[in-house]
């Protein structure tokens, strides 16, 4: 278990820096998008290529940054159930989820993605937009986001053995629910009372 549990540190370390390291693309999307606008408003000219790179740079965000997302448990869950269970419960539907959802549909993708980018890239598949990109660098994003994905998945149900055995303190960051939902689930436990 050792050394999963490294294997597992190497890979939430190259998530981590890639996620942080990727969100500065956004910054660079809305300048892109800024200037593009005022372009086209001073001097009545626009460009599909400004507005290609717009859509690449926030794909990428969210391609990159998805197995960050997961290794930080920031990934969008039902908090109002899942906090009404205890944690050990907690752990175990979320190493459950991970092997028999998570997993499967991650490694799909990766599968189906190798084809579908290695095509375009042989091919130098260019936007049919006037003006447009080429297209592979896209695709390619989208094979690395589920290839990082892929490996913080496996990081996770390293992590979540780990932890349902006792060998690790869970390093995940917990989160506290937001007043609306601590009383939304108040007034429940009242009105069952």
């Amino acid at each position: 278990m050792a050394g999963l549990l490294a294997l597992s540190r190497i890979v939430d370390r190259i998530n981590e820096f890639i996620g942080q390291k990727v969100s500065w693309l956004i910054l660079v999307a809305v300048l892109i998008s800024a200037g593009n606008a005022s372009i086209r408003k001073a001097f009545d000219i626009s460009s599909n290529a400004f507005l290609e790179l717009q859509w690449y740079l926030y794909g990428t965000v969210f391609m990159l940054a998805a197995a960050y997302t997961l290794q930080r448990n920031e990934h969008v869950r039902i908090d109002i159930l899942s906090n009404r269970l205890s944690k050990r419960t907690r752990d175990w539907v979320d190493l459950v989820c991970h092997v028999i959802f998570l997993l499967p549909f991650v490694t799909l993708m990766v599968y189906l993605c190798w084809p579908w980018f290695w095509l375009s890239y042989r091919t130098g598949e260019i936007s049919a937009n006037a003006g447009g990109l080429i297209i592979w660098p896209a695709k390619m994003m989208v094979l690395l986001g589920f290839m990082l994905l892929t490996g913080q998945a496996l990081s996770e149900i390293v992590k979540r053995i780990a932890v349902i055995r006792g060998d690790i303190d869970d390093p995940t960051p917990t989160h506290d629910l937001p007043a609306a939902a601590e009383a939304a689930i108040e007034m429940e436990t009242k009105n069952r009372d």
